[in-house]
């Protein structure tokens, strides 16, 4: 199960701009990468077990890391860039430079192959909302 926001979702995100053109520059929107981490960690806080920005990792325009554990208990360290998202050290804070893992478009593609307690709390999570939805257009 491959899960992803929906164009709406992404568009009203902090550091999402899908303008190709800013400042009369082709690509230069620069992102700043740690609210886009802190905006990855927020939204799928609920489904991991813990989940938060490197404080000792530098972050900067380009890239930022996140330390998450999973339901299972297992710890991954991992980068965000404007490619997306990988593993690359299995502990907080850890960069392992000869890791070759690959880029995940969206945290919730990522963590769908990591951890199969995710993908039941997300599941579940979806589920909750809807019977919600359902539940107020019968009132």
């Amino acid at each position: 199960m491959e899960t992803d926001c929906s164009p709406v979702e992404r568009s009203s995100r902090p550091g999402f701009d899908d303008r190709a053109e800013v400042n009369g520059f082709e690509g230069a929107d620069v992102k700043d990468m740690r609210l886009e981490a802190e905006a990855v960690v927020n939204d799928v806080l609920f489904a991991v077990n813990a989940m938060f920005v490197s404080k000792a990792l530098r972050c900067a325009d380009d890239v930022a890391y996140i330390n998450v554990e999973t339901r299972e208990r297992n710890r991954y360290c991992l980068e965000l860039t404007e490619a997306g998202l990988k593993v690359v050290g299995y502990a907080f804070d850890q960069v392992d430079d000869h890791l070759h893992t690959p880029y995940h478009e969206t945290v919730y593609s990522l963590l769908d192959t990591l951890s199969p307690a995710y993908r039941d709390a997300f599941g579940n999570a979806l589920l909750q909302r809807l019977e919600a939805l359902k539940r107020d257009g019968q009132s």
